[in-house]
C-alpha cells in the first residue's frame, strides 16, 4: 500500500473529535486521511464561548465552564496541550456559598452560622472523604481497585444518610450537585465523594482559558489537516467486505457516503442510537455499548448580564454556590472577562432541575432564575440587561465509566473481534471532564496507529481491502 494513506471518519466535531485529529496528525508515522462529520454548523460541541448581544464586547461561557488542574499531582496531559497550543491560564477560585441566606466561605464561618453540631458534621464529613479518597487515589485512580470499592456499589444519597445532621447534609449536596450533574440517587457514593473533594485545593485546582474556553477547540480546528464537513449529520455505518466501513451522512436533503480504514465516534453517548448501526453484529454491539453507559445526566446554562456586578458586594472569586435548584453555581463571568462596568453572572443548574426549567419558554425560565437568587444578593440587585439560556441535556454522564468498570482499552472498542477498527472516544468513559476526552483520544489514536502499522506489515494490508470492496460492488459484510 505504499503511497496510500488511510482514510479514517471522524464522527463528531466536539472537543473529542478535533482532539483525536490533532493527535492523529502529531503521532502519526504513515500518511492518514481524516474526515470531521459535525451535524450541525460549528465545531467545539460542548465548549461555547459567547458574546452578549447589547454589547459584543462582552464575553461569557455558556458551555464547559473550567478545566481542572492535577500538575500538582503528577503529569497533566490537558495542561500540556494547552501550553503546546500556545494559550494562557487564568486560575478560578471559589467565593465560597450563599446556603439558607447566610453567607459560608470556610468551615468556621459554618460553625457561626448554624451551630456546633453542623460544623463538626461537615468536619467529619470531610475527613471521612479524604480518608477514602487520597490525593494520589484520585489523581491515578485503579479500576480494579474501584470495582472492589464497597463506595462503588454503594449510592451517594445512602452514605449521605449517614450524616447525622440535616444541615450538614444539604449543605453537602448544595456542594457537589452542580458538579455530578444529577440527584444523589444516580450516582455512586464514590463519584459522589470525588466531586465533594473537588473542593480541597490539594486535591486538584481550576482555570480557564485567557480570551475564552472555545480557544482551545479553535487552536485545535486551525493545527488539524483534517477534512471538516459541516452539517453532516452521519445517519448510518456499516461494514463491508474486507473490513471497510461505509459511513453515509445527509446534508440538507442530500446523503452522501464514503468508504474508510477506520471509524472513530466521538460523540456523546446520547446520540449512539441516532445512528443505524447496520449488521446485526454491529447494532448489537452498539446497543450494548450504550445501555452500559446509559446514566444521563442534565446541565443548563443562564447567562444575564447586569449594568453592574452587584454580587460583588457579597461575594468575591470566579465562581460560588447558591442553594437555590438543589445547588447550582453562579459564574461571575465578568471576573475572567474584560466586560468593563458591567456584571455578568452565569448560572450552572444541574440534574433534574435543569430538565424541569428546560421545559420552559426562556423569558418564563430566565424570571424564575434571576428570582431565586438568594434575598443577601436580591438586596443589591441590578438591572438586567438581556440573558442568554442554553439547554444541555443528557449531555454528561451521572456515573460516568459505569459499573463495574472496564478495563480503559476496551472501554473504547464495543466489538473488538467483529469490528476492531470501530471505535469510540468520549468523558463519559472517564470522568465527564475534558481531562478525560483527552485521555479517550490518546487511548483511541494509540489503538488505531498500532493496528494501522499492523496492517502495513501484512501481505494483505488496507489496499487489498479496499480493492475487494471494489470487485464486490460494496457488498455488505454479513454477520
Amino acid at each position: 500500500m505504499e503511497g496510500e494513506k488511510l482514510k479514517i471518519a471522524v464522527i463528531g466535531g466536539g472537543p473529542g473529535g478535533l482532539m483525536v485529529s490533532y493527535l492523529l496528525d502529531k503521532r502519526a508515522s504513515l500518511g492518514v486521511d481524516v474526515i470531521i462529520y459535525e451535524a450541525t454548523g460549528r465545531l467545539g460541541g460542548k465548549i461555547v464561548t459567547s458574546h452578549a448581544h447589547c454589547d459584543p464586547r462582552i464575553a461569557f461561557e455558556l458551555g464547559a465552564a473550567e478545566f481542572y488542574d492535577y500538575s500538582q499531582l503528577g503529569p497533566d496531559p490537558l495542561r500540556e496541550l494547552i501550553a503546546e497550543l500556545g494559550l494562557r491560564t487564568s486560575p478560578m477560585r471559589t467565593g465560597g456559598a450563599v446556603f439558607r441566606d447566610r453567607v459560608v466561605r470556610d468551615l468556621e464561618d459554618v460553625r457561626r452560622e448554624f451551630g456546633q453540631p453542623t460544623w463538626k458534621a461537615l468536619r467529619d464529613f470531610t475527613k471521612l472523604a479524604r480518608a477514602e479518597i487520597s490525593p494520589a487515589e484520585y489523581y491515578e485512580s485503579d479500576w480494579r481497585k474501584d470495582n472492589e470499592d464497597p463506595l462503588a456499589r454503594k449510592r451517594f444519597d445512602q452514605y449521605l444518610e449517614e450524616v447525622s445532621d440535616p444541615i450538614a447534609r444539604d449543605y453537602i449536596q448544595t456542594l457537589t450537585h452542580s458538579d455530578v450533574a444529577c440527584e444523589t440517587h444516580q450516582t455512586s457514593a464514590s463519584y459522589g465523594l470525588q466531586n465533594y473533594l473537588m473542593d480541597e485545593s490539594d486535591y486538584m485546582q481550576l482555570y480557564s482559558i485567557v480570551g475564552g474556553n472555545e480557544l482551545l477547540t479553535r487552536e485545535l480546528a486551525l493545527r488539524t489537516s483534517a477534512q471538516v464537513l459541516l452539517d453532516h449529520a452521519v445517519v448510518s455505518v456499516e461494514q463491508m467486505v474486507g473490513g471497510l466501513y461505509r459511513v453515509t451522512s445527509r446534508n440538507n436533503s442530500a446523503q452522501h457516503t464514503e468508504l474508510y480504514d477506520f471509524v472513530v465516534v466521538a460523540l456523546p453517548n446520547d446520540c449512539i442510537p441516532s445512528i443505524a448501526w447496520e449488521g446485526q453484529a454491529l447494532s448489537e454491539a452498539m446497543r450494548k455499548h450504550h445501555r452500559f453507559y446509559d446514566h444521563p445526566a442534565h446541565y443548563l446554562r443562564v447567562t444575564a448580564v447586569f449594568d453592574r456586578p452587584f454580587w460583588r458586594e457579597v461575594m468575591q472569586g470566579e465562581f460560588f454556590m447558591i442553594d437555590a435548584f438543589g445547588g447550582c453555581c453562579l459564574y461571575d463571568e465578568s471576573a475572567r472577562f474584560e466586560n468593563g462596568e458591567h456584571g455578568v453572572l452565569g448560572w450552572l443548574i444541574a440534574g433534574d432541575a435543569a430538565l424541569r426549567l428546560g421545559n420552559l419558554d426562556d423569558d418564563v425560565l430566565i424570571k424564575q432564575v434571576v428570582d431565586a437568587l438568594p434575598a443577601v444578593l436580591r438586596a443589591n440587585s441590578s438591572r438586567l440587561l438581556e440573558a442568554r439560556v442554553k439547554r444541555w441535556a443528557k449531555c454528561v454522564n451521572g456515573l460516568p465509566g459505569g459499573f463495574p468498570a472496564r478495563e480503559p482499552d476496551s472501554r473504547h472498542r464495543p466489538d473488538p473481534e467483529a469490528h476492531p477498527r470501530l471505535f469510540v472516544v468520549g468523558d463519559y468513559l472517564f470522568d465527564s471532564t475534558l481531562n478525560g476526552v483527552l485521555d479517550s483520544a490518546d487511548t483511541v489514536v494509540e489503538w488505531v496507529m498500532e493496528l494501522a502499522l499492523k496492517a502495513v506489515k501484512d501481505s494483505a494490508g488496507f489496499a487489498d481491502s479496499r480493492n475487494t470492496v471494489d470487485r464486490q460492488g460494496g457488498a455488505v459484510v454479513s454477520k
